[in-house]
């Protein structure tokens, strides 16, 4: 999925070139020309970054920077025309991630954001190694634990069914065939049938669906397997 930037200015030939450039690095860039624009876009879209600049109409930088850190912590790059440290500072503690003083050079903004991009990146695979716990709808899921509760009250499933629901729900969109799944959560040396499959799947429906012949976590693709879509 192709990194997306909001850029917020109201000097439209600085925007415009700004968005030229980052569009050349394979970025989705959308724009904003006065502060009260940018809010509505933050709160609508999910950016990777913000450019934002200190001196705006409707609402000034400062005030864009605060009001969106009450509802998202995107990394924002502050832009500014003036070089007194304490509008970097106010910046900072309005919550912004970085600042940029103009006249800049386009290919030192392109390396604060790819900077930017770069350590969210190494957090969240980080956070995502340290995670354990999967919630999908009404399921949550402790990996670690094996231990799995549907609307807070924990689900009894056999280490069989926890496996089979685990490899499924960490696999949105995939289909397994009867043979795959006994072969993976099974093991290939298991010497039953396929119907051992379909049996735990019947199983497994009964203790985590609230309607059983109307699945929601547990599909039958007729005449192939079974998975789970988003």
């Amino acid at each position: 999925m192709a990194n997306r930037v909001l850029v917020v200015d109201d000097e439209k030939l600085i925007v415009k070139g700004i968005r030229f450039s980052l569009e050349q690095e394979g970025m989705e860039v959308d724009c904003a020309y006065d502060g009260g624009e940018a809010v509505r876009l933050a709160k609508q879209n999910d950016y990777s970054v913000i450019l934002l600049d200190l001196m705006l109409p409707v609402l000034d930088g400062l005030e864009v920077c605060q009001q969106i850190r009450e509802f998202s912590d995107v990394p924002i790059i502050m832009l500014t025309a003036k070089s007194d440290d304490m509008d970097k500072i106010l910046g900072l503690e309005y919550g912004a991630d970085d600042y940029v003083t103009k006249p800049f050079n386009i290919l030192e903004v392109k390396a604060r954001i790819k900077a930017i991009l770069r350590r969210n990146s190494k957090t969240k695979e980080k956070a995502e190694e340290k995670s354990h716990r999967l919630r999908v709808r009404e399921l949550e899921m402790d990996t670690e634990s094996r231990r799995v509760f549907r609307n807070g009250q924990e689900v009894d499933l056999t280490a069989k069914e926890f496996d089979l629901l685990e490899l499924l729900l960490t696999h949105p969109g995939k289909v397994y065939s009867r043979e795959q799944l006994l072969n993976i959560v099974w093991g290939f040396e298991y010497p039953g049938d396929v119907r051992t499959v379909d049996v735990h799947v019947r199983r497994l429906r009964e203790k985590i669906e609230a309607n059983p012949s109307d699945p929601r976590y547990v599909y039958t693709k007729w005449g192939v397997g079974y998975f789970y879509k988003d």
